[in-house]
C-alpha cells in the first residue's frame, strides 16, 4: 500500500471513530458510537414502578380529574424534572469521553503547496522565477497502552455519575409526585369539608324551617326560631370559609401541575368508604429506604465517584507508556514543499515519568482524599435524616389507621343521634336545643372523619415518599 492509500486510510479512519458533533440531530451508530448511553435515553424516563411518563397525551379538563393525569401533567411541566434529565446527558458525555480515552486517537492532513522562488538579477544572469506546485501528506497516530489505572479510576468514577444523576433525576420525579399528589389529596378533603358544611347548613335551613312552623302554630316560641336562625348563620359562615379554602388548594394544584390558573378544573367524588393498606414491620419498611430511595442512591453513587476520584489523580503522578506512528510525504505541516519526493515513516514508544511538580500532585491526593471523606459523611448524613423520616411517617401511618376506623364509627353514631332528635323534635317530645346539639356533634363527626382521612392519606403518602417506592399507581383509597 503507498503513501498516499495510508493516509487516506487514516482520515477515513478518525472520522469513523469520531462521535457525532450533534448526538441529537443523528440516529445510527454515530449517535453513540462507545455504547454510553443508559437505558434512560435509550427509551425515556420511567416512574418507580417502570411505566413510562404521557406527556404526548393531553388532559380532558372536561372530565374529572384523575390523580394518574394531574401526576402525569405535573411531571410533564416541571422545569426541575427537564433539568435533571438535562444532567443525565451530561453525564453520559463524560461516560463517553472517559471510554475513549481507551482508543488511538488519529490525525491526518494534506495540504497543496505552491512554491515561487525569485532569483534576482546579475551582472552575468538575468532575473529568474522558479514554481513549484506539490501535495503534503501527513498522518498521526497516538495511544496510551499503560498509566498505572487512570483511565479505569475515571471511567468508573464517571459512571458513578452518571448514577448519581439518574437518582438524582428519580429524586426529582418521586418530590414532583409527592408534592402534586398531596395538593390533590388536599383539594379532595377541601372538596369534602366544603359539602359537609353545605350539608350541615342544608340541615340548619331544614330545623328553621321547621321551627318556624311550629311557632306560627303556636307550639314553639320564638326562642326556638332565633336559636335555629343562629345555627342557620353559622353554618352558612362555615361553610362560607370551607369554599374559600377550596378554592385556595385548587389553585395551588393547578399551580404544581404547571397550568394555567385559569383552566378549569373537575374532582371525582369522593369515596363513601377509606379501604386502608397494611402497614408492614418498620424494619421492612427502612431496608427499603436504603434500597431504593433515590436521594440514598446519589449520596452513595456520589461517595464511590470521589473515591474512584482519588485513584485518578494519584495515577496521573505515575509514569506512562505512548506508542506514537507518524508517517509523511513531501514533507510536514507547516513546512516548503521538499525539493524531492520523500516518504518518512515512524513507530515508536514513549515513557513518561514524571520526576517532580513541586508536591503539588501530593496536595490533589489530600484534596481528593477530602471530597471523598465529605461524600461519605453525606452519604451518612443522608441516609440517617431518611429513615428518621421513614420512622415518623410510619409511626404517623400506624395512628393514623387507628384513628381511620373510630371516626367511621363516630360518624355512624353521630347521623343517626341526627335523625333521632328531629323525628323526636317533628313529634313535640325534644326541643330545639336537643336537634341543634346533635346537629352540632354531626359536624364535628364530618370534620374528624374528613380529617382522619386526610391524615390517614398523607401519612401513607409519607411512608412511601421517604421510603422512596412511591409510584403513579398510589391509589387515594388503599
Amino acid at each position: 500500500m503507498n503513501a498516499n492509500k495510508v493516509l487516506v486510510s487514516l482520515c477515513l479512519l478518525g472520522l469513523w471513530l469520531q462521535p457525532a458533533a450533534h448526538a441529537e440531530e443523528q440516529t445510527g451508530f454515530l449517535d453513540d458510537p462507545l455504547l454510553a448511553h443508559p437505558v434512560q435515553l435509550e427509551n425515556g424516563a420511567t416512574l418507580p414502578d417502570a411505566s413510562h411518563i404521557r406527556c404526548s397525551a393531553s388532559v380532558d379538563f372536561t372530565q374529572p380529574l384523575a390523580l394518574t393525569d394531574a401526576v402525569d401533567t405535573a411531571l410533564c411541566n416541571n422545569p426541575q424534572i427537564r433539568a435533571t434529565w438535562a444532567e443525565i446527558k451530561m453525564q453520559t458525555g463524560a461516560v463517553g469521553e472517559a471510554r475513549a480515552a481507551y482508543l488511538p486517537t488519529i490525525t491526518g492532513s494534506v495540504s497543496r503547496l505552491r512554491d515561487t522562488n525569485t532569483r534576482p538579477a546579475t551582472v552575468f544572469d538575468p532575473q529568474t522565477t522558479t514554481t513549484s506546485i506539490g501535495n503534503q501528506y501527513y498522518g498521526s497516530l497516538n495511544w496510551r497502552l499503560f498509566d498505572f489505572g487512570g483511565r479505569a479510576a475515571n471511567r468508573e468514577a464517571a459512571n458513578q455519575m452518571l448514577l448519581a444523576a439518574i437518582a438524582g433525576h428519580d429524586a426529582a420525579l418521586q418530590k414532583t409526585m409527592a408534592s402534586v399528589i398531596q395538593a390533590w389529596f388536599e383539594v379532595m378533603t377541601s372538596k369534602a369539608v366544603m359539602e359537609a358544611r353545605l350539608q350541615i347548613a342544608d340541615l340548619a335551613q331544614q330545623t328553621l324551617s321547621v321551627a318556624e312552623r311550629r311557632e306560627a302554630k303556636g307550639a314553639t316560641t320564638q326562642d326556638d326560631t332565633l336559636q335555629a336562625a343562629t345555627a342557620l348563620a353559622k353554618a352558612q359562615l362555615n361553610a362560607m370559609h370551607a369554599r374559600g379554602d377550596y378554592q385556595k388548594n385548587l389553585a395551588l394544584l393547578k399551580q404544581e401541575m404547571g397550568i394555567d390558573l385559569a383552566t378549569p378544573i373537575h374532582l371525582p367524588a369522593q369515596p363513601d368508604r377509606v379501604i386502608p393498606s397494611d402497614i408492614h414491620d418498620l424494619d421492612q419498611w427502612l431496608k427499603e429506604a436504603q434500597t431504593r430511595h433515590p436521594a440514598i442512591m446519589q449520596a452513595r453513587a456520589k461517595w464511590r465517584a470521589d473515591k474512584d476520584k482519588i485513584i485518578q489523580v494519584r495515577s496521573e503522578g505515575l509514569p506512562t507508556v505512548d506508542m506514537t506512528a507518524h508517517i509523511s510525504r513531501n514533507g510536514f505541516p507547516n513546512q516548503g514543499l521538499s525539493t524531492s519526493e520523500q516518504t518518512e515513516k515512524e513507530v515508536g514508544l514513549t515513557v513518561s515519568i514524571p520526576l517532580f511538580d513541586g508536591f503539588s500532585r501530593h496536595y490533589k491526593i489530600l484534596e481528593a482524599r477530602a471530597q471523598a471523606e465529605q461524600s461519605e459523611a453525606q452519604l451518612a448524613d443522608t441516609t440517617e435524616h431518611i429513615l428518621t423520616d421513614v420512622v415518623k411517617a410510619w409511626a404517623d401511618a400506624k395512628t393514623a389507621l387507628g384513628v381511620l376506623t373510630v371516626s367511621q364509627q363516630l360518624l355512624d353514631a353521630a347521623q343517626a343521634s341526627v335523625n333521632s332528635s328531629r323525628r323526636r323534635y317533628d313529634k313535640d317530645v325534644a326541643d330545639i336545643l336537643e336537634v341543634l346539639n346533635a346537629q352540632s356533634a354531626l359536624a364535628d363527626a364530618q370534620q374528624q372523619r374528613i380529617q382522619a382521612i386526610a391524615e390517614w392519606q398523607s401519612a401513607r403518602l409519607s411512608l412511601l415518599a421517604n421510603t422512596g417506592i412511591l409510584s403513579q399507581l398510589t391509589e387515594p383509597t388503599r
